[in-house]
């Protein structure tokens, strides 16, 4: 990703952090794969901590595989969500690459903060909606470019994974219509 692209998602991370006012609550970013997600959440846990806004970062990409895109939210929703709620620290099991193969890793241990931003493909899902302080959704470029962008971030040998995994979101977003529940922006 370009220095570009850092600058203004770190300015849109920014203004969402002032805007906002976010200081407790659920937080979620979603939109299509390699449309910028994990950058932009990045940029706004960094915008809340020059705040002095507490925060912890879960990526679903720490939960889904190529073979189960999103039935694993249960998994996420006992482990990070509920924990959220009771105010207790986030103790789960993010799944591990290993040659290509998903695997559950070892437990993670993260204290709780008062603000939780969960990012990633089905974040603002439909099912999580009423909870949610916040939801956001970044567009992104054309399908071309994501698809671009996602195999250089996870190689050449994702490709066919990552085309499939595209016309899942096509079919998912449809349904879902988290894009419409959500404020668009970049």
């Amino acid at each position: 990703m370009s220095d570009d692209w850092r600058h203004r998602w770190a300015r849109l991370a920014d203004e969402v952090a002032v805007r906002d006012g976010l200081t407790a609550g659920l937080i979620a970013i979603d939109g299509r794969s390699g449309s910028g997600k994990s950058t932009f959440a990045a940029e706004l846990v960094r915008a809340l901590a020059d705040r002095g806004r507490k925060s912890v970062l879960i990526s679903t990409d720490e939960f889904a595989t190529w073979d189960d895109p999103v039935s694993w939210w249960p998994e996420l929703e006992r482990d990070v969500l509920r924990a959220f709620e009771r105010r207790h620290d986030y103790v789960y099991r993010p799944r591990v690459w290993v040659d290509g193969v998903p695997e559950i890793g070892p437990s993670v241990w993260i204290r709780w903060q008062p603000l939780l931003i969960v990012e990633g493909v089905t974040a603002a899902r439909r099912t999580v909606a009423d909870e949610l302080t916040a939801a956001y959704w970044i567009d992104g470029p054309s399908a071309q470019e994501r698809l671009e962008r996602t195999i250089m971030r996870d190689g050449e040998a994702a490709r066919p994974h990552l085309a499939a995994w595209q016309q899942f979101e096509d079919g998912w977003f449809a349904v879902d219509g988290a894009r419409e529940r959500c404020r668009v922006i970049g």
